[in-house]
């Protein structure tokens, strides 16, 4: 059984019944809140390892909560469960600081499985392995099969970066800041230009990457596993 601690904020009572009920039933433990107050009260005053947030409740926009919670310097990862399906929405709440955006309605199945990933987003990670590609944080080395990929400083921050979230969405404001610092949100096609140079010395088939995809609007995620056919299709029209 599990022992995590995970924190609801949401206003509607029925989903927060099927969510509370879901979790417990996987040996979470798991408090609620209906409001931005309250969240926000919880979210700073206890450790929680996951909170679920709704974006639209009653007494303020979920935003709030997340950017109080920041402040806080609370690093619990957060899922953001909305209708909303506005990407400047997305957008704004994954740079406020939030980890992942989940759109209304989801299957119990997913949102366990986006959990369990924000968990593993917790454990400190020296080595990162997918297919034949070997990440050593540590060393700062990079092996294809076997053999070693030089990669230059930018390159490995980006590629540290998107492993440290691994299968989440990561905004070009994010990646720019953290690479760049914090004077370069907008010059995304630096970004561009890296991801590409990424894609061609880690993927297969660069036209067609597996694990480097393309979030179009918002952002990049690394993926740990690999996407259906029709989604690698899509990536390959937004680079």
């Amino acid at each position: 059984m599990n022992t995590a601690q995970i924190l609801i904020i949401e206003d509607d009572k029925r989903i927060r019944r099927v969510l509370r009920t879901t979790l417990a039933v996987e040996g979470y433990a798991v408090e609620e809140a209906s409001t931005v107050q309250a969240g926000v009260l919880l979210a700073t005053q206890s450790f929680f390892d996951v909170i679920i947030l709704d974006l639209f409740l009653p007494d303020g926009n979920g935003i709030e909560v997340i950017r109080k919670v920041r402040k806080a310097k609370r690093n619990a990862p957060i899922l953001v469960l909305s209708a909303c399906s506005d990407v400047e929405d997305r957008i704004a709440a994954l740079d406020a600081g939030a980890d992942d955006f989940i759109k209304k309605p989801v299957a119990m199945g997913e949102l366990l499985a986006r959990v369990r990933v924000a968990l593993r987003r917790c454990t400190p990670i020296s080595i990162y392995r997918t297919g034949e590609i070997e990440v050593n944080l540590n060393r700062r080395r990079v092996d294809i099969a076997g053999k070693e990929v030089r990669l230059t400083r930018i390159e490995f921050k980006l590629l540290e970066i998107l492993i440290r979230r691994a299968d989440e969405i990561v905004t070009h404001g994010t990646l720019l800041r953290e690479v760049w610092g914090p004077g370069h949100g907008s010059e995304t096609h630096y970004l561009r230009i890296y991801m590409l140079q990424l894609r061609r010395k880690l993927e297969a088939d660069p036209a067609r990457p597996r694990h480097l995809l393309t979030e179009p609007g918002v952002g990049y995620r690394l993926a740990t596993q690999h996407f259906p056919e029709a989604w690698k299709e899509k990536q390959e029209m937004a680079v």
